[in-house]
């Protein structure tokens, strides 16, 4: 069974998904789907301890060997991104009872969890698989239930948002899949490791420059770089609550995975970043993305859209340690990467409490609420100092290798400027807490107190804080795993 857990990582919820479709009550899907994620975190975890043992894991589908046959293919970092993945569905599944009651139809609910472990499936099959094609299947499975998770929402405008995100997906989809034909066409392989042995012989030509260049640009449609992110503030904003949470913590870091196993080991970074300027251009929408959405962060008035536009200025932080081409800032964007999943589950979950007692996240509506919902609160303020980068915190052990790697070049304008994020980051998390524990409550006119959150979003909700100071306290285990990934990126592929 041991040798089969790379494919069961993918199978568990892909199977389980028309399954949860069949049960009722609704309560009765959410708890299957919870023990099929139960088995994902297991099977990640297992992975995880495997490829620390043994090395990187191959396996082979149906017994067909690789070019011929697929393979999946684990090592350091999809074993990473695995338990990343895993770990979010899990946590935030435990809140979704609760919460989708009362933002989705009773009706709608198991086609809910059924379309959950559907995005669960093509998210963790994106990061497992070691076929260029799959990557795109995956990606398109992952993608069309998401679609369809936003649009579950009762509020009318998330059926606007999921119609954008359709278009602007679909996009960055279909220049994938051209990047991706180019390709074998040159190569007369999909297999990734294939690829990046024959890529090599043919680097040169047009036809691979144009496939990098569509490649490329499609990936960072899909992660919501700057300005390629108009499709994300409204997901984010007019999704059920539950669905932000996913999205928020685990699809553009899937995206990031994409972009980072392309770049460092089928294209390979001299041929990425001194062949092409994909070197210069994510320096440059990083740092851009960083203080642009920082500042319209700041200008938000609906704490979600809030959040979302943080969100796009974050990515700026992976996308910039990317960038910078030496191990160190490799390093602090996987951190940031695994953090921000921490950082933004913690936020939306808390979200999804405010938004189950008052129906609304608008910035006015938190007025006084620091008293009234003190669990909820603390929380979205602990993660917001973890997105500022407080010590203690897991921001700001990211950040302080981001920092570190910036030094390395001797660019110390952009550390000026990497630290001016920081501080925007600031004033847009004071807006809030100004508003909930420094402006008075409104009059009740008679209505009951607001109460706290439900238990059962408290409960993910703190599991999401505790690990962002514990992880900002410990960082023997994220800085390890991130930087062993890191170095064996760095390490050119061998036949």
């Amino acid at each position: 069974m041991m040798q089969h857990l790379p494919v069961l990582q993918v199978i568990v919820p892909l199977l389980a998904a028309p399954l949860a479709l069949l049960l009722r009550p609704s309560r009765l899907a959410w708890l299957f789907a919870l023990i099929a994620s139960g088995a994902g975190l297991f099977i990640s975890l297992s992975l995880l301890a495997q490829v620390l043992e043994q090395g990187t894991l191959i396996y082979a589908l149906g017994g067909w060997a690789a070019p011929i046959g697929i393979e999946y293919r684990i090592d350091r970092l999809n074993a990473f991104v695995l338990l990343l993945v895993s770990l979010i569905g899990f946590v935030v599944l435990l809140a979704a009872d609760t919460s989708i009651r009362r933002e989705i139809d009773e009706d709608k609910q198991p086609y809910f969890y059924s379309l959950y472990l559907l995005c669960m499936a093509g998210l963790l099959g994106i990061v497992a698989t070691g076929d260029a094609f799959n990557v795109f299947v995956f990606l398109e499975i992952s993608a069309l239930s998401t679609y369809t998770l936003i649009a579950m929402g009762r509020d009318r405008r998330a059926l606007w948002a999921s119609y954008q995100y359709l278009i602007m997906g679909t996009i960055g989809a279909t220049f994938i899949l051209i990047g991706i034909g180019l390709l074998y066409m040159m190569t007369g392989t999909l297999n990734m490791h294939d690829l990046a042995l024959r890529l090599p012989a043919v680097q040169n030509s047009a036809t691979v420059l144009t496939a990098t260049a569509f490649f490329v640009v499609g990936v960072c449609l899909k992660l919501a770089l700057f300005p390629m992110h108009l499709w994300l503030p409204n997901a984010y904003a007019y999704a059920p609550s539950i669905v932000t949470a996913l999205l928020a913590a685990t699809a553009t870091k899937v995206a990031i995975y994409v972009l980072i196993r392309f770049v460092f080991t089928i294209f390979g970074l001299d041929f990425a970043f001194d062949s092409l300027p994909v070197h210069e251009m994510l320096l440059v929408l990083g740092v851009v993305g960083i203080l642009v959405a920082s500042v319209l962060a700041i200008a938000q008035s609906n704490v979600k859209r809030l959040f979302a536009y943080s969100s796009v200025a974050q990515i700026g932080y992976m996308v910039l340690g990317i960038g910078l081409a030496n191990t160190t800032g490799l390093t602090a964007s996987l951190l940031h990467l695994f953090n921000h999943a921490l950082m933004k589950g913690a936020l939306f979950l808390a979200l999804a409490g405010v938004f189950y007692r008052l129906s609304t996240v608008e910035l006015k509506s938190f007025q006084g609420l620091g008293r009234q919902m003190p669990l909820t609160l603390a929380a979205i303020v602990i993660g917001g100092l973890s997105l500022v980068g407080v010590p203690l915190t897991v921001g700001f052990v990211s950040k302080w290798y981001l920092v570190l790697a910036i030094l390395e070049r001797g660019w110390w304008p952009l550390a000026f400027l990497v630290m001016l994020g920081s501080l925007l980051a600031l004033v847009y998390l004071w807006r809030i807490v100004e508003m909930a524990y420094f402006s008075p409550a409104p009059a009740d006119g008679g209505n009951p107190p607001v109460k706290e959150a439900p238990l059962m979003i408290l409960l993910p909700t703190w599991l999401l804080v505790i690990a962002n100071v514990y992880f900002g306290l410990d960082t023997d285990l994220t800085v390890s795993l991130a930087s062993l990934a890191s170095i064996e990126l760095f390490t050119p592929v061998v036949p």
